[in-house]
């Protein structure tokens, strides 16, 4: 078997903590690629998406992908948990480094009224 990917391993380790320490509540999961951020609120329980929100805008120019972006989609997936009735979440940054965009996204989301 070969070694795993250094990202790999890390986005298993988040994980493993996140489930010993979720209580029930749903997770923000972040994925950044070299041109977008995508944030999901998965509750893993039922298997489904509550809520969703990126830079990947139909119909309008891509916003990019940067730290402002990222705190748009950070502040938009916020409203959207609210309306969903949500408040409280785990924090599922996978393999990703907790600075640049994924720390903007979690900022902002935090500041919209996401309580992790």
């Amino acid at each position: 078997m070969a070694k795993l990917s250094l990202f790999e391993r890390r986005r298993r380790r988040v994980r493993t903590a996140l489930k010993a320490r979720s209580g029930g509540r749903p997770r923000l999961s972040v994925h950044r690629s070299g041109r977008h951020i995508y944030a999901q609120i998965i509750d893993d329980a039922a298997g489904r998406t509550l809520a969703a929100a990126s830079t990947l805008v139909k119909g309008q120019k891509s916003i990019g992908a940067n730290v402002d972006a990222a705190a748009k989609v950070g502040t938009e997936i916020a409203e959207k948990a609210k309306a969903a009735g949500i408040t409280s979440v785990v924090f599922d940054r996978g393999g990703f480094l907790f600075h640049g965009r994924v720390k903007a996204l979690a900022d902002a989301a935090r500041e919209g009224g996401l309580e992790f």
